[in-house]
């Protein structure tokens, strides 16, 4: 069965497929990812006014276009001091969409003076899924799961892996093994092997929360 990911990220498609395999095991291969990117689709206007509405929004885009059973998500990062802000506006906070280097500059000197008391943060995922009623014999079947990572943001960034606000993102829950920083030093979300991060992820919380209806619709 073929499953879109309403995404040009291929990070995402990664941290999607490596999910489904530990969650699922071999019947993941009963599954074939594939990027709304690879498949030359645009990105829709996100117009929607919280993280659910734009998942579902990207999620139906693709499901109508291709016919095909969709996953979509909608991620953003909550700063507690700036009224919760950047929020759904996340990807484009600089005024770019995806410019993560200019989004990084101006969360950090928006929160330059701040000590570390006042810079607590978390992420959220809304995590859409869209079934056409081609595929389900009836009705189209839309389901939404949400995952959120708690945190802190760092005063500069740190880390090469991830991508947006990962290098300044410094996770509450942090890895058992400290692999990619010393012994006792927490880890911002760049620093952490796609297995540690994926542990505690907003993301990997909404793609595990999905999984039992990935699981029920595509695969039986």
């Amino acid at each position: 069965m073929k499953l879109i990911v309403a995404t040009h990220n291929e990070g995402k498609l990664a941290e999607i497929q490596t999910i489904l395999k530990a969650d699922l095991g071999s019947r993941s291969d009963g599954i074939q990812l594939v990027t709304a990117g690879s498949l030359g689709l645009p990105d829709p206007v996100e117009t929607g006014v919280s993280f659910e509405e734009n998942a579902l929004l990207k999620a139906r885009d693709v499901a109508e276009r291709t016919g095909e059973p969709t996953l979509a998500d909608d991620s953003g990062l909550i700063v507690d001091f700036l009224g919760a802000a950047p929020g759904i506006l996340s990807a484009r906070w600089s005024g770019v969409h995806g410019d993560d280097e200019a989004n990084l500059r101006l969360l950090l000197s928006q929160m330059k003076d701040i000590p570390d008391s006042g810079r607590s943060a978390h992420f959220t995922c809304a995590m859409a899924l869209v079934v056409p009623g081609s595929v389900t014999g009836g009705k189209r079947y839309e389901h939404v799961e949400f995952g959120i990572m708690r945190g802190s943001i760092n005063h500069g960034p740190v880390g090469e892996h991830g991508f947006g606000y990962d290098p300044i993102f410094v996770p509450t829950a942090q890895p058992k093994d400290q692999v990619g920083g010393a012994d006792n030093n927490e880890l911002t979300s760049a620093q952490m092997s796609p297995r540690q991060k994926n542990a505690i992820s907003h993301r990997g919380q909404a793609i595990r929360n999905m999984v039992p209806f990935i699981d029920d619709l595509l695969l039986q």
